[in-house]
């Protein structure tokens, strides 16, 4: 191999390199990225994070707590008293270790610790709720790319179509059979599906560029359409139209979707326990009325240079304390009264997110039937329009037909290709909405990846 091999061959691969690097993701590898990158889902947790120390901190009200405490005193001079007895020493130092805790009598401090334990809960259903909205703008931005790239291929195959019709008519126009009227037509036509193809290229980079800010990806990538089929793509199309299993709604009945809303969505457990935690703030706040029991004990130790009479070297001793509050100008009293309104509200924002909860339900369940029902239309369309330009084409070449017939039914496929392809990507996204509607969404994804995962290494297994 000589030189000038090797250096060809060098500069074949780094022209290359940036094609093979890029990075082919599917829809799960998206949703694993995202939940890894998103700000949004790490404020969540740090919320969560700061709900497990809120714990710790009800903890530590129930836990005595221990202090030490040293001092030394150094005196100018000693003073002696009028006995004669020494009452001031040249020096002074004292340690002690102190034990001591108080708690009220109403247990305010257990609840406290329960609220703060149930607040851990809330915490983590917040950061569930926040995975599934943030996995639906990532699907949602998914599709976006897959519909703007199917249309791409479209408008390709559209230019390409016109470019064959252009050639035949400049053809059918050199041995006289049809006007010139006829090509002008077919170059309109072509230059206006060249226009449409690069609008369609713009809106294809774009749509790349927000999945890649809601996914957080830094380096070009390409995504793998999952519901692709077959190598024309359109044939077949409703076989993923099918209705999908959700939770325990394997029919989809409408009335069994609102029930699995209300027993499965995050944002409505998270509601409930906010209500318990509402409940107990009350129990909290009513606390402030009993008294509160404090004990300790305390272990000391003096020295003095030199000793005066009435030093004690060493000293133990303990004390049990009750503080009653009688009168504080009405602040109790006010702080109930808060705390049981707080209450109310959180009942009132129950009961208004459950209606919430079950419109939403209602609007996903119509728009996944919509969507089911215009795609099965649509399909039809598609192919009776396929059909129809597959037979107005052959009877342009044998003069059976004019250019203007070939261009409306160019016209018609290509409305129909469009459609279609919205159709598509709007009924998976509607299944993927009614999933979010249902709070199964991240369920869902959870249970595929455990059960990939766990073909995976069976297939290994195998191996």
């Amino acid at each position: 191999m000589n030189v000038r091999t090797v250096f060809a061959a060098i500069f074949l691969w780094l022209c290359l390199a940036p094609v093979a690097l890029a990075a082919r993701y599917t829809l799960d590898d998206l949703y694993a990225i995202a939940l890894q990158r998103s700000e949004r889902v790490k404020i969540s947790e740090e919320d969560l994070a700061i709900a497990r120390t809120g714990k710790d901190k009800a903890v530590s009200a129930l836990l005595p707590r221990v202090s030490g405490l040293a001092n030394y005193t150094g005196y100018k001079d000693q003073k002696i008293s009028d006995t004669g007895s020494m009452s001031q020493p040249d020096e002074y130092s004292a340690w002690s270790l102190r034990v001591d805790h108080s708690m009220s009598m109403s247990g305010r401090e257990i609840t406290a610790y329960k609220a703060a334990r149930d607040n851990i809960k809330k915490s983590d259903l917040d950061l569930f709720a926040v995975k599934e909205v943030y996995i639906l703008s990532v699907t949602n931005a998914y599709y976006d790319v897959l519909k703007a790239n199917r249309l791409v291929e479209i408008q390709k195959q559209n230019v390409d179509r016109l470019t064959t019709h252009r050639n035949a008519a400049s053809v059918r126009l050199r041995i006289g059979e049809v006007t010139k009227t006829a090509l002008l037509r077919a170059e309109a036509e072509l230059s206006g599906a060249r226009s449409d193809l690069v609008k369609a290229e713009n809106l294809l980079k774009f749509t790349k560029s927000v999945l890649k800010r809601v996914v957080g990806l830094e380096d070009e990538f390409d995504i793998v359409d999952t519901h692709q089929t077959g190598t024309a793509g359109l044939k077949d199309i409703t076989e993923g139209a099918h209705d999908p299993a959700i939770g325990s709604c394997p029919r989809l009945d409408l009335d069994c979707l609102r029930q699995l809303a209300h027993t499965e969505r995050a944002e409505l457990k998270s509601q409930a326990i906010q209500k318990d935690i509402a409940s107990a703030q009350v129990t909290y706040t009513r606390g402030s009325y009993w008294p509160t029991l404090a004990v300790e004990g305390v272990l000391a130790q003096r020295k003095e240079t030199p000793e005066t009479s009435g030093l004690i070297r060493d000293n133990v001793y303990g004390g049990v304390r009750i503080v009653f509050p009688f009168y504080e100008g009405g602040l109790r009293a006010a702080e109930v009264q808060e705390a049981e309104s707080r209450k109310r509200q959180t009942d009132y924002v129950y009961a208004d997110l459950k209606k919430t909860v079950t419109v939403e339900v209602e609007s996903s369940y119509l728009d996944f039937v919509t969507q089911k029902g215009i795609l099965r239309s649509l399909e039809d369309q598609w192919l009776f329009a396929d059909d129809n330009y597959k037979a107005v084409s052959k009877q342009f070449d044998f003069g059976l037909a004019q250019s203007i017939d070939v261009m409306d039914a160019n016209t018609l496929l290509v409305t129909a290709e469009r459609q279609l392809i919205d159709a598509l990507y709007q009924f998976q996204q509607a299944v993927v909405r009614l999933k979010r509607s249902t709070g199964t969404l991240l369920v869902s994804l959870n249970n595929k990846t455990s059960t990939d995962s766990a073909k995976a290494a069976k297939e290994n297994n195998a191996k």
